[in-house]
């Protein structure tokens, strides 16, 4: 564990919140949830029948003291989530039932009702089953038009620097609205998960205007809706890579531009960008990339690799935390 994620758990210790594991069939979960139980920065609540989670448990070697475990099927939860859903969705009872007892659409609605503070999954569920379930449970943020994605980058200790990179996950071809959206949120993710100042870049091909392509339009407009969404922002476009981290670059490049090369978060203009990008940083640059890290629904949801690890559940847990703060 780094000392980044060392002290995302210290901060998330000093106020823990309760977090909804859906995915408690598979061995990883109710392992977490016992390590973050003992950690104390949230207080976990796995979904599954307790004997199969309490097993997988003992065999680890662990206990669940801390750790709530709720069968959504067997749950006197289960007729209010029904209730709520008929009523909110529009839908029939029967139709209703089926849909929350499911655990992502149950886990998200605990989220939705507050008796969970956020939600971790995807350990074990595609991104789109993770995504559809949030999106009639939680649903999104006001004046969010899509979920979206970031990952925190960890440099190596000698390096020292950790980036918000987004999206890197979700949108394969954002619009400018939506690259407006994902830059300004993740700019708010930064502030409240790193304790510094958002410096955000939305990346291009071109710098200001060395190049003329629509894809380069499309930023440029993303920049400008950007300014309007969060004028106190400081954010810039469009910037190549180069420009956005080298101060000695943006000298020469974009000598007006307010980044000045000390971009903190850097928003890709579509997902191959953000893919290819964040992974560079980590198997060429040594990097640990934590996420990915959703965004845009209105209250903390986040979606997990299915090759993640349980220091890996652990990390995003503490992220997730703070996000409900």
């Amino acid at each position: 564990m780094n000392s980044v994620v060392k002290k995302l758990i210290e901060i998330a210790g000093q106020n823990p919140k309760t977090l909804v594991f859906p995915e408690g069939t598979d061995e990883r979960i109710p392992v977490a949830a016992a390590e973050i139980a003992a950690l104390g920065f949230a207080k976990p609540i796995v979904l599954g029948k307790p004997d199969e989670v309490a097993e997988i448990v003992a065999k680890a070697g662990k206990t669940l003291d801390g750790v709530q475990v709720i069968d959504p099927r067997e749950s006197e939860l289960l007729p209010v989530f029904t209730a709520e859903y008929t009523a909110t969705r529009g839908v029939k009872e029967g139709v209703a039932k089926s849909v929350v007892r499911k655990p992502l659409a149950f886990g998200g609605m605990m989220v939705r009702t507050g008796r969970a503070d956020g939600m971790v999954a995807g350990v074990a569920s595609a991104t789109a089953s993770v995504i559809q379930a949030a999106s009639v449970t939680v649903e999104l943020s006001a004046g969010v038009s899509a979920p979206s994605s970031f990952f925190l980058i960890v440099m190596p200790e000698s390096d020292g620097r950790v980036f918000v990179f987004a999206d890197c996950g979700v949108n394969i071809q954002p619009t400018s609205r939506e690259l407006a959206e994902i830059g300004v949120v993740a700019a708010a993710n930064a502030k409240k998960l790193l304790g510094q100042e958002p410096v955000v870049a939305f990346l291009s091909l071109s710098t200001k205007g060395s190049a003329t392509h629509p894809d380069v339009d499309k930023v440029v407009e993303a920049v400008r809706l950007a300014r309007e969404m969060a004028p106190d922002l400081c954010l810039d476009g469009e910037l190549q890579v180069d420009a956005a981290l080298s101060a000695r670059v943006a000298a020469k490049k974009a000598p007006e531009s307010p980044v000045k090369g000390q971009a903190n978060v850097l928003v890709f203009p579509d997902l191959d960008a953000g893919n290819i990008g964040y992974k560079l940083a980590q198997y060429l640059g040594g990097a640990q990339a934590i996420g990915p890290i959703m965004q845009g629904f209105a209250k903390p949801v986040n979606d997990m690799s299915r090759g993640a690890s349980v220091e890996d559940v652990v990390a995003v847990a503490a992220v997730t935390a703070l996000q409900a703060s």
